[in-house]
């Protein structure tokens, strides 16, 4: 077992909640009502899918299936008209669940299985699992945002023909370890896409 994947998968956790949470700022209130076609979700949706599956899983993460009873996951991608606070107290109540489950665990616990659906999952495979589940939605807002903004979109990573410049500032320095909410916050608060 890795020594270091819990304070790496914390990290990496913590990245993509701040790219979500860059990405809402930047748009107006009713843009995160705005769904592209009446099939897909708006960014309200799935702010509240992401706070039910988190509140599912991470609760009493060790000990109880991560799909709890009382979850109502179709009503989750149900549209209603939520305001920003409430769309964002759902954003921070999952993200505090997660990370207060994670924090609560060792590296001893890796091995230990859970289940999801009744399924035995080791807790470093669910954890991976659901490290691949958040950002694909987080990809999601990031999507809809650009849509919405358009030309006015602030980047949250390298911006579109800055590549050559950014990589040759990397490596005008000494090589060493950074850490990706580190170099994202500085990344992000220079570009425009």
């Amino acid at each position: 077992m890795p020594t270091q994947f819990l304070p790496a998968a914390i990290q990496q956790f913590e990245y993509y909640k701040l790219i979500g949470e860059r990405a809402m700022a930047q748009l107006p209130d009713e843009a995160l009502l705005f769904q592209p076609t009446p099939e897909s979700n708006s960014i309200a949706v799935i702010v509240k899918h992401l706070w039910g599956n988190m509140l599912s899983r991470w609760t009493d993460f060790l000990t109880t299936d991560g799909e709890k009873e009382w979850r109502q996951r179709d009503a989750e991608f149900e549209s209603e008209h939520a305001s920003r606070d409430e769309i964002l107290a759902r954003w921070n109540e999952g993200w505090a669940c997660l990370f207060t489950a994670l924090n609560g665990l060792s590296e001893a616990d890796l091995g230990a299985v859970v289940y999801i659906r009744n399924e035995g999952h080791t807790v470093l495979e669910a954890i991976s699992r659901q490290l691949a589940h958040y950002p694909y939605h987080i990809g999601q807002i990031v999507f809809i945002g650009k849509m919405v903004q358009d030309s006015d979109w602030t980047s949250l990573s390298i911006p579109k023909r800055a590549s050559d410049a950014y990589n040759a500032g990397k490596f005008a320095q000494p090589q060493s370890i950074r850490h990706f909410t580190e170099e994202w916050k500085e990344t992000a608060s220079t570009s425009k896409e």
